[in-house]
Order: structure tokens, then sequence, then C-alpha cells
């Protein structure tokens, strides 16, 4: 399975902040949306990623405060990206290896995309159910095979 395969069932949605904004912004918008992470773009360009993660560790735990803080002194702007031809097995070794939840996903240096560990997860799971359901229909004879 491939990254493409998960972005045509869960959406192309990318949730994003801009460098210049506060800290607090950011978490305010993580909150209304229910994410964990927003990608930090300026003029349309991915600049970085900023994650529940990095306020906890880089605001909180170093006594700032949010409203003054801007999203551009925490981001993280090393961000491991994929494309959408990667395979499901590599982004979970690449995230897995890296500790990080989240990879954007760019076609032609444009983000297209965003997907979490958690819709890896989901896919495997799809994939294994699946898999079981054609394993059963084999097994009882009713495989169109």
């Amino acid at each position: 399975m491939e990254v493409r395969e998960i972005l045509s069932k869960k959406g192309s949605d990318v949730y994003s902040i801009t460098p210049e904004s506060s800290v607090f912004e950011a978490i305010e918008k993580m909150a209304e949306l229910e994410v964990g992470a927003l990608l930090v773009l300026k003029d349309g360009k991915l600049n970085g990623i900023i994650s529940e993660r990095d306020y906890r560790i880089k605001v909180v735990l170093k006594g700032r405060t949010s409203k003054e803080t801007k999203v551009k002194e925490i981001m993280a702007s090393d961000v491991i990206t994929v494309s959408p031809g990667d395979s499901v097995e590599d982004c979970m070794g690449l995230m897995t290896d890296k500790r990080i939840r989240h990879l954007p996903v760019l076609e032609n240096e444009k983000v297209i995309g965003v997907i979490s560990i958690g819709d890896i997860v989901k896919s495997i799971i799809d994939k294994q159910k699946e898999e079981i359901e054609d394993l059963k229909g084999y097994i009882s004879g009713s495989y169109p095979g």
C-alpha cells in the first residue's frame, strides 16, 4: 500500500500556521481541529512543523509564555517528508526510527497532505482484515480464484 491510498481515503486536508504566529495561536488551532501537529507554511512552502510535544518541551518546561513565543522559535525545521508513491511500510520505519508522529506528503515540492502514525496503523489493520477475509474465502471454497 502507498501513501497516496491513505490520502485518497482520509482526504488531503493540510492544517497549517505561519512562522510568525504565536505558539498560543498554534495550540488553540490544534485544539480546535483536534490534531497533534500543524505544518508551518511560509508563502505556501513547507517551513517546519509544530507539535504538542514541541509546546510541552520548548515552552512549558522552559518557563516561556505561549502568547509571546513565536512558532518559528520552537518549530522543527528539519522536516522529514514523504511522497505519494512511498510505501506505508517505509513510512512506518521512518516514523519509528526518527520518533515522529506526522509526515508531510510532498509532490513536486508542494504539500498535498499529511499522514500520521494513526493513519499508518489504520491502513495496516485494514489491509490485514482484507487478507483475513480473502483467506477465509479461500479456505471455505468461495474464493473466486
